[in-house]
């Protein structure tokens, strides 16, 4: 997961969700079928990807895709 785009594409990829990089910065409850159960398959693929543990608590906290992602990345 180099950038932005590539965690788009695992979004789309592991959740088939129909998400684009112009989803990106909508609020999650903007994206067509995202709910919470998204979210905690997401932490697990996203485990996998970075071989390190993600912090839910602070993905909670996250509005959009693109946070979440900053999120990840930054620690």
């Amino acid at each position: 997961m180099n950038d932005l785009e590539d965690f788009i594409a695992l979004v789309r990829d592991e959740l088939a969700l129909p998400v684009t990089i112009e989803d990106a910065g909508r609020g999650l409850h903007e994206l067509a079928g995202w709910d919470s159960f998204h979210l905690l398959r997401l932490v697990v693929a996203l485990e996998e990807k970075t071989g390190r543990s993600v912090g839910v608590v602070d993905l909670l906290e996250a509005p959009s895709l693109e946070s979440i992602y900053r999120v990840v990345t930054t620690g």
